[in-house]
């Protein structure tokens, strides 16, 4: 029972206003936790237009070297000023983990600076476990916070590139498999970015799957999953989120670089959807002058050279000159650059946010995250939670205990002040009196003469060393054997899951598999944690284990909220964002032999894309999408819609009970699958529709509402280019996974 509900009993009991009055009380609270389920509706605000004449002013004023100055990069994250005009930089910064640390105006190499310090967020793998829209805001506009202290303007953040394989490099950055839970995310976070008069830049725009060859390499795939799949988390985020900016990625698409695809940028992006803020490049990611800006790009920025010989920059100026393209054709860029920084109040009037950095605020927004992104997989003889008052001793094993993650690896990291492993969160959190051993079981090693060769998977990957050190494997096994409980932190980390390099297997580096099996053999009351952004190959693993836990690259307070779901002071609730597979060869683009390709790559396993795949061929995972346990059991009841029959027009309002019949205080994700049995075209066998995530304290019943528009039902009917929702019958399948399925409905839908 929580502190509320002591309260309301006991203020029944004194107040002696009897036993039917205290059932209303209660019946009250009940009902105001489920009102607290209620998602939030996330609305950005759009472009502002009302500084066009001003800009139309400036611009007639500048000249073309001005002009271009404002298309491209005069240092490493930011455009050139116009100082007799007013009109300053426009200042980026990375941050898909936090706001990045300063660096030299024209190299990576950080300034080393004293004030350029920021909060470690969790990575996007861990956010989408959550299933939280709400810490998704939370996330952005904390966040937005710390880059607006650090006076930037855009935030290149977020990354949200549907995972396809689970080698993929950035699997631990980027959200999710499925275009709903990944759109769900996606506009909260941009909004609360945008809210503190930032731009966010939504990347990598787009069919950006695979680091492999990411820099030339043609991706292929058909119209249909193109929209069903891997667009509908970038639509939403300009349509709904008003994003500021996107990112244009690396790689080609049906034959022409997505920095300079006109299909990509002007037909869809601008033109279909009506984007009015600025494409920006990924660094070094373009390959013409005035093919490029015809084609949609608005910003070139690259990797050091020098800035004039960028090619919006003095190639832009001479080809403008030699007349192979208009003034006027650049000055429709220069006035979307212009309009996105007004609407972030860099110029003009109005009162900007100034933002807060490496706040206890902050830090605590980043807990709240990291203890709702941990996933429990396993917990068969309920050796979860820790009851640290039964034990004396306690052996902590693994180079995951102390390993940090905010730097590291290729892509971008975050300079901060905290981060606590989940050693320190151990000893922050259990009594004096447990006796703790660590002991580091395994060495994270790299060959220094082995490297990836041209056309290996990996590419530019590190090469493991995965033979384990028979001294550190003896003390962790020693250290097992004499310890009441075992808690071993295995995985991953930032160097081996890394951008530009996808990994060549699902095998566990640092020969850790092994050591975990004669640990687990020292002491059955052994809980293995995994540390990781993506998929591994953890069947045997799985299957000798009695407590299996799921945990993230989880910011700065990762430690303490691992501690504090081991201890049982956090419920787990965290949902796998994807597919656990048993092995590689089940994982779609495995499975049809389409992944890396070498110049093409083709997506030939079509809509079906994660647990899509594996539903429909009935495979069995691991794991499946939207699978977590909890230290409490729910149960689904009452399951009802408002109608049976609706049009394509209409929302479907679900209602159903949730009942709490375990003995913890905890949070369910409520998943609402559609399925449309003898459909004239190709589906799915289910596809998540709808979800929310409630809290309910035990012993109690939570009355749910969830709404599904019908036109999420729709697919994309190619011949027309529209959105068709099929007449016919539908099946509403309610449960806590994709696999795990506790209520069906049927409704029809007319023509």
């Amino acid at each position: 029972m929580n502190i509320r509900s002591k309260i309301v009993s006991l203020a029944c009991l004194i107040l002696i206003i009897g036993l039917s009055s205290c059932k209303k009380e209660k019946q009250s609270e009940i009902d105001n936790i489920g009102q607290n389920t209620k998602q939030k509706i996330y609305k950005g605000k759009p472009i502002s237009k009302d500084f066009d004449s001003k800009i139309d002013s400036l611009i007639a004023e500048m000249t073309l070297e001005e002009k271009t100055g404002l298309l491209h990069g005069n240092s490493m994250f930011a455009t050139k000023a116009v100082e007799r005009l007013g009109i300053p930089e426009l200042k980026m910064a990375d941050g898909p983990l936090g706001v990045r640390e300063e660096l030299e105006k024209d190299s990576w190499a950080p300034l080393g600076l004293e004030d350029d310090y920021a909060t470690y967020y969790p990575a996007g793998a861990g956010l989408s476990a959550t299933w939280n829209p709400n810490l998704a805001y939370t996330f952005g506009n904390s966040v937005g916070e710390e880059t607006r202290a650090r006076g930037k303007d855009v935030l290149l953040s977020p990354a949200i590139n549907i995972i396809r394989t689970p080698l993929g490099g950035r699997t631990y950055e980027y959200f999710t498999e499925d275009p709903f839970l990944n759109k769900k995310l996606a506009v909260p976070f941009v909004v609360g970015i945008q809210d503190n008069d930032v731009a966010a830049c939504v990347k990598h725009f787009a069919a950006n799957n695979q680091e492999t060859h990411r820099d030339y390499v043609n991706v292929k795939i058909a119209e249909r999953p193109l929209r069903e799949i891997y667009l509908p988390a970038f639509e939403a985020t300009v349509k709904e989120a008003h994003a500021y900016a996107m990112m244009g990625a690396y790689n080609k698409f049906r034959g022409e670089y997505l920095c300079e695809n006109d299909f990509m940028l002007n037909q869809l992006l601008k033109e279909e959807w009506g984007f009015e803020g600025v494409v920006i490049s990924d660094w070094a990611a373009v390959h013409s002058s005035v093919n490029s800006l015809k084609s949609g790009l608005d910003i070139e920025m690259g990797t050091p050279k020098d800035f004039d010989e960028y090619f919006l920059a003095q190639p832009l100026i001479d080809s403008a000159k030699a007349g192979k393209i208009s003034e006027t054709e650049i000055d429709k860029h220069v006035k979307r650059v212009l309009r996105v920084m007004y609407s972030v109040k860099s110029m003009g009037s109005g009162d900007r946010k100034e933002g807060s950095i490496s706040t206890e605020a902050h830090f605590k927004d980043a807990y709240n995250i990291a203890a709702e992104s941990v996933v429990l997989l396993k917990n068969d003889k309920n050796l979860l939670p820790l009851d640290a008052s039964g034990i004396k001793s306690l052996a902590v094993i693994g180079n995951n205990a102390t390993k940090k993650n905010a730097l590291g690896g290729f892509g971008a990291g975050v300079k901060t002040k905290r981060e606590i492993t989940p050693l320190e969160g151990l000893k922050n959190r259990l009594p004096e009196s447990v006796n703790i051993k660590f002991a580091q079981g395994y060495e994270e090693r790299y060959s220094k003469t082995e490297k990836a060769k041209l056309g290996d998977v990996t590419l530019n990957g590190p090469v493991t060393i995965d033979e384990l050190d028979p001294k550190l494997v003896e003390e962790a096994v020693e250290a097992a054997k004499n310890a009441d409980a075992a808690i071993i932190f295995a995985g991953s980390n930032r160097d081996y899951e890394t951008e530009a390099s996808d990994r060549a297997s699902l095998e566990l580096p640092f020969g850790q598999e092994e050591l975990i099996k004669k640990v687990l053999e020292a002491n059955p009351n052994t809980i293995v944690v995994m540390i990781a952004g993506a998929p591994y190959e953890i069947d045997e693993i799985s299957e000798k284990s009695s407590a299996l836990v799921w945990s993230w690259f989880n910011g700065s307070e990762g430690g303490n909220a691992l501690a504090d779901v081991l201890l049982g002071d956090v419920n787990p609730s965290g949902k796998l964002p994807w597919t656990m597979p048993k092995k590689l060869e089940d994982s779609p683009a495995h499975a049809t032999n389409s992944f890396p390709g070498d110049k093409t790559v083709s997506y030939d396993e079509g809509i079906l894309v994660g647990y899509r795949w594996f539903d429909t061929k009935n495979i069995e995972p691991l794991y499946p999408f939207g699978y977590g346990l909890s230290y409490t059991d729910f149960a689904i009841s009452e399951a009802k819609t408002n109608k049976k029959t609706f049009t394509d027009n209409d929302t479907i309002k679900l209602n159903l009970k949730v009942s709490n019949i375990g003995e913890f205080e905890g949070k369910e994700v409520i998943q609402v699958y559609a399925s449309k049995p003898n459909s004239k075209v190709e589906r799915a066998d289910k596809e998540l529709k709808a979800f929310k995530k409630i809290e309910v304290n035990t012993g109690e019943s939570v009355s749910v509402d969830i709404e599904l528009p019908i036109k999420e039902l729709a697919y994309y009917k190619v011949s027309s280019k529209q959105w068709v929702v099929e007449p016919g019958t539908y099946q509403l399948k309610l449960g806590n996974s994709s696999r795990n399925i506790m209520s069906e409905l049927e409704i029809q839908i007319q023509e």
